[in-house]
Parts: C-alpha cells; structure tokens; sequence
C-alpha cells in the first residue's frame, strides 16, 4: 500500500488526549468511545492504540486484542440498550467509505426494523452521548 499513518488525525489525536471523547473502556491495546455523530443510539467505536492507517497495514498483534475489545464492546451495547443485535463495521480506504485514517471498529446496537441514520455530520447531544456510555460502562 503506497498510503502512510498521518498521527494528526482525530482518532490519533483523541488517544494522545488532545481532543476531548466520551470514553466507555480503554485498557493498554485500545480505547473505546462514542462517535459523536452516531448512526443509531449507543454507536461506539472502538481504536486500537498502535498507529496503523487501517485493517490493511495493522500489525497482527494489534488485530487480536482489537478483535477482542470490539466482542467485548458488542455484548455490552447489546445488553445496555436491550438490542436484537449488533452491527460491527470497519472501512478500509476511501473507496470503503474510510473518513478517519487511523485503524478503528464502529459498533452499532441494533434492533429489528429500525434502519441506521446517515451518517449526517450532525454531531448528537454531549448529554446523550455521556448517558449513553454509563449505559455501556455498567453493562461492561
């Protein structure tokens, strides 16, 4: 692959502390937080702390525990918000539909006959998104 890690964009510049997040876990391979533009309720997206641009470029150990925050995550938005399933997304390059450079997992509780918002630009309520992580952190 002839694309580099920029370490400027968000989810870099999220991990280093440089821009706020509404965090639900983090241990030492990933963080995990709520996407603040949300395409359903209790959407979080789980990073691993390793730079890689993307899946393509990772290194294979950042993959296992990335995998097994994302399962982790999962089963609790799951419970939190009494959903009839999960949706687990990962974008790779723009054709993907990849925006934000820096490996990372959505995770979007789901529930029969509720189709997912655009994914807008609008950015939800700081409110909602707090009282949606304490949902998740109690489930965790």
């Amino acid at each position: 692959m002839n694309e580099t890690y920029d370490d400027s964009n968000i989810f870099a510049r999220i991990l280093r502390g440089e821009i706020p997040s509404t965090r639900v876990y983090e241990d030492d391979h990933v963080i995990a937080f709520m996407d603040v533009m949300p395409q359903g309720e209790g959407h979080t997206l789980v990073v691993p702390r390793a730079p890689s641009r993307n899946l393509l470029d990772a290194a294979p150990e950042t993959l296992g525990p990335s995998i097994a925050a994302v399962q982790k995550i999962a089963g609790a938005v799951k419970k939190a918000f009494a959903a009839d399933g999960v949706t687990i997304m990962q974008f790779n390059e723009p054709a993907s539909g990849q925006s934000v450079f820096h490996l990372h997992f959505h995770v979007i509780p789901r529930f029969e006959g509720v189709a997912l918002k655009p994914h807008s630009g609008k950015m939800e309520d700081p409110e909602v998104l707090k009282q949606n992580a304490e949902k998740i952190k109690a489930a965790l």
